[in-house]
């Protein structure tokens, strides 16, 4: 029970970090011990696990399979994500300058924490950052392919997103607001919760279908992404670290906190939401621009990784 209970709480750790873009829950893993025990975990999972259950029992399968530890962690990610994203919510609508300046600041240390661990540049590494800064970059500024309520783009916005759980150093919350999604999965959870209160259970079911698309995305992803990443990172950990650095960098276009709105859409409850929109100087911003207050949130964004990090290098071995 005290392993459980401690395990609950690390994965409360993680799930504040899955929330936050530019913090990742695989760094978080890494960083309390339990990064190696929870990729085991995961692949060892598979179809045996049913057969177990029928065949040996509840208590012998959860053995088998270290079921306790994945579903104490399961339970404090989820207590997490589930008090966080109403927060972040609430913070994007009110005062949406200040949360991306945060977030900025979190993913430009990331970018240096990530470009730190490549141990040899060469020709390669800098045309793989490269090659992944440009697409990342050209991806923020395409227009959507689709809606990122559509079903298919949920799945694979899951999919996507749950390399955070894989490798330390990748947020999930960060690859959502690459593709776009990252307002729709956590306005999904929050209205969800509040659906349930309220006992609406027709828009509660809307909302939960959307996180079991991004769920399947990521039982997908999970099963078919673990291998080859882990195989990229034994046999080519520069260049896997070169094109993630790229990506970040190309990313920072996403996070610019002063934005001006060129097209809008309606969203599945009626709301006009934003479906493109540019980077723009903070002078040319229609409104207040907050420059002091985002500059400083930028700082203090960029402390904390580097403040993650320094933890991270004090564990032992």
């Amino acid at each position: 029970m005290k392993k459980n209970i401690t395990t609950a709480f690390k994965g409360i750790l993680m799930g504040a970090a899955d929330v936050v873009p530019g913090v990742s829950g695989g760094t978080i893993a890494f960083i309390t011990g339990i990064y190696e025990e929870l990729i085991k975990t995961i692949d060892g999972l598979d179809l045996g696990v049913l057969k177990s259950f029928f065949k040996n029992g509840i208590a012998a399968t959860f053995i088998k399979y270290n079921l306790g530890f994945l579903l104490s962690l399961i339970i404090g990610i989820a207590i997490s994500i589930l008090s966080l994203s109403k927060l972040i919510t609430y913070l994007l609508k009110v005062h949406p300058i200040l949360v991306w300046s945060f977030f900025f600041g979190l993913v430009l240390a990331s970018i240096l924490f990530i470009a730190k661990q490549i141990t040899r540049w060469n020709i390669a590494a800098i045309l793989i950052m490269i090659i992944g800064a440009v697409l990342s970059y050209w991806i923020t500024i395409a227009e959507p392919l689709a809606s990122p309520e559509s079903w298919w783009y949920l799945i694979f916005s899951g999919f996507i997103a749950i390399i955070a759980m894989i490798l330390p150093g990748v947020s999930g919350a960060f690859l959502l607001l690459l593709l776009g999604s990252y307002e729709t999965v956590l306005g999904s959870i929050t209205g969800f919760m509040e659906a349930v209160l309220a006992g609406e259970w027709s828009t509660a079911w809307d909302y939960l279908s959307n996180l079991l698309l991004v769920a399947i995305g990521a039982i997908l992803g999970i099963k078919l992404f673990s291998r080859a990443l882990t195989w990229l990172f034994e046999n080519h950990k520069n260049l896997t670290l070169a094109l993630l650095t790229g990506f970040m960098i190309g990313s920072l276009n996403k996070l610019w906190p002063w934005k001006l709105v060129l097209k809008t859409r309606m969203n599945s409850h009626g709301e006009e939401v934003t479906f493109l929109d540019k980077s723009i100087l903070p002078q040319n911003f229609d409104g207040d621009a907050l420059i002091l207050y985002a500059v400083l949130l930028m700082v203090i964004g960029f402390m904390l990784i580097l403040i993650l990090e320094k933890v991270a290098h004090k564990k032992p071995d």
